[in-house]
C-alpha cells in the first residue's frame, strides 16, 4: 500500500530548459554561455595572459569532471567545487571574485525560473490530502536551497514533508542512501513509497532495487517509456492521482 510519494525535480516538477526562451527574450546569453562568460570575465580580470580558448577548455574540463562524478560515481560536486576544477586545470589559485561567480551561477535559475509542469499545483494539493510527499532530486547548478526557493515561489513547498537534495546528502540517485534518507524523513518504509521521475537509471532502477514503487514521468521529455521497467507511466499531472489509486488497488 502506497503511503508516500517522492518526486524528482528537474524535468519532473519543472521543465528544465523552459527558462532559456525567457533569457533569449531578454537578450541574455544561454545559461551555459553565461556561466562560461562569468568564469572568463573573472579569470581574465586577474590573469590577462590566459586566453579565452584556455578558459573554454578549462570550463569543458570542469563540466566533464562533474558529469563523471554524477553519472559514474553518483554524487554531484557543488558549483564551487566544479568551478575549482577549472582553476586547477589552468593551474592558478582562486581569484578574489570567485565566490561571486559561484553565487551568480547558483542563483541563475532562481532569478529567471523554469516553468513548472501544467497541473502540478492541483495534483500535489490533492495528493497531499492522502499521502506524505517528498522530493529526491539531484542538484546540478541550483543547490537545494535554490530549489526550495523555486518551490516556495510556486506555492507548493508546503506540500512536501521532507526533501533530499544530492548537494546536501553527498550522494545522488540511484544510490540507496538518497531514498533511504527520504524514507527516514517521511517516516514511511521504502516498500510503501512511490517515486516519480523522468530517468530510467535514476528514478526507476534506483527505487526498484529497494523494493519501492516507480512511476516514469514523460510530461516534459519521454526518455524511453516504451522500455521502462517502472510500475506505471505518467504523461501528465492530471493523471497522477488516478495512477496512484490504481497501483494501490493491485
Amino acid at each position: 500500500m502506497i503511503q508516500a510519494i517522492t518526486f524528482d525535480f528537474w524535468d519532473t516538477l519543472v521543465a528544465d530548459d523552459s527558462d532559456e526562451p525567457k533569457r533569449k527574450a531578454r537578450g541574455l546569453l544561454t545559461k551555459s554561455e553565461t556561466r562560461l562568460q562569468l568564469l572568463s570575465d573573472e579569470i581574465t580580470r586577474h590573469h590577462s595572459e590566459i586566453t579565452r580558448g584556455q578558459i573554454t577548455a578549462a570550463f569543458k574540463h570542469a563540466n566533464d569532471t562533474f558529469n563523471h562524478a554524477w553519472k559514474v560515481e553518483h554524487h554531484t560536486p557543488t558549483v564551487a567545487t566544479r568551478l575549482k576544477f577549472a582553476y586547477e586545470f589552468l593551474q592558478i589559485g582562486l581569484t578574489p571574485g570567485f565566490a561571486n561567480v559561484v553565487r551568480a551561477v547558483e542563483e541563475m535559475e532562481v532569478a529567471i525560473p523554469p516553468d513548472f509542469c501544467t497541473g502540478v499545483n492541483d495534483a500535489l494539493a490533492q495528493l497531499a490530502r492522502q499521502y506524505k510527499l517528498g522530493i529526491v532530486s539531484d542538484t546540478i547548478h541550483t543547490p537545494g536551497r535554490g530549489i526550495r526557493q523555486l518551490l516556495e515561489a510556486q506555492g507548493i513547498l508546503e506540500y512536501f514533508s521532507h526533501c533530499v537534495f544530492s548537494d546536501e546528502v553527498g550522494a545522488s540517485k540511484p544510490k540507496p542512501i538518497v531514498f533511504e534518507r527520504a524514507s527516514a524523513g517521511l517516516g514511511v518504509p521504502l516498500a510503501q513509497i512511490a517515486h516519480v521521475g523522468d530517468r530510467e537509471s535514476n528514478d526507476v532502477d534506483g527505487p526498484l532495487a529497494l523494493g519501492m514503487c516507480s512511476i516514469f514521468f514523460t510530461g516534459v521529455l519521454d526518455r524511453g517509456s516504451d522500455k521502462t521497467r517502472a510500475h506505471a507511466v505518467c504523461k501528465s499531472y492530471a493523471d497522477l492521482p488516478g495512477i496512484i489509486a490504481r497501483l494501490n488497488e493491485k
